[in-house]
């Protein structure tokens, strides 16, 4: 009898040890299905993706952003060396456009705003509406367009030819309302001279080149299927 209460008791031990030796090994495990305790309020994975969400992510994109780019873009400052001082004004409206169009690149843009101004420049003199009128606000454009009427009454001409656009450099960025505004100090060199109904020049110079400072601003709505730049504002640099 003692020997079968001995056999039996050894039995139900060694079930209980590996009983318990399951139960840690499962119960002290990580699954990997664990909710942190540091995100209380963790959606859902399985919930369909709510608007401005994509297919398992938590994160909301923001708009224009492409997927792998957004926590980059909110975390990464950029080297903006050679466009703006870190930490600068310039710096951080550049930060706030990169975060609605990460492919914004601000060297090609200011090789973009050069050309525009070359381009603006010479339809200017020329009277050339058309073009002016893809590349200038309605406001900007309207006031282009009364210079040119003027001149046009006087009878009179203008000649500009660039020598060279010697400096382009961002001196303000902004972004409100999603709509971006980028100003840009230009400094040229270029002929221009104009003439009355007789040809005889009254204004500038037709042989020599003179150094001409400008300060433009752009604007465009980012997230817009629309790529062009508009010029929104000009002043005479300084």
């Amino acid at each position: 009898m003692q020997d079968s209460f001995d056999a039996t008791t050894l039995i139900f031990l060694a079930l209980a040890v590996f009983v318990i030796w399951r139960l840690r090994s499962v119960l002290g495990q990580k699954t990997g299905t664990e909710r942190s305790p540091f995100r209380p309020v963790e959606r859902n994975r399985t919930e369909p993706p709510a608007a401005g969400r994509s297919e398992g992510d938590n994160v909301v994109r923001l708009p224009g952003a492409d997927r792998g780019q957004a926590a980059a873009v909110q975390t990464a400052p950029r080297d903006w060396r050679g466009i703006a001082e870190p930490g600068s004004a310039v710096a951080r409206g550049l930060e706030q456009v990169v975060q609605v169009e990460p492919g914004f690149e601000p060297r090609a843009f200011l090789e973009g705003a050069k050309g525009a101004y070359e381009a603006i420049v010479i339809a200017f003199a020329k009277g050339d509406r058309k073009t002016l009128r893809a590349l200038l606000s309605r406001e900007v454009c309207e006031g282009f367009e009364r210079a040119i009427s003027e001149r046009e009454k006087r009878r009179e001409t203008v000649e500009t030819t660039f020598i060279s656009i010697d400096k382009a450099e961002m001196v303000a960025v902004e972004v409100k309302n999603r709509v971006a505004q980028v100003t840009v100090r230009f400094l040229s060199n270029l002929i221009t001279a104009t003439r009355d109904a007789d040809g005889k020049v009254i204004d500038g110079n037709a042989e020599t080149g003179v150094e001409v400072p400008d300060v433009w601003t752009f604007a465009r709505t980012l997230g817009s299927r629309d790529p062009n730049w508009q010029l929104v504002a000009t002043d005479a640099g300084g």
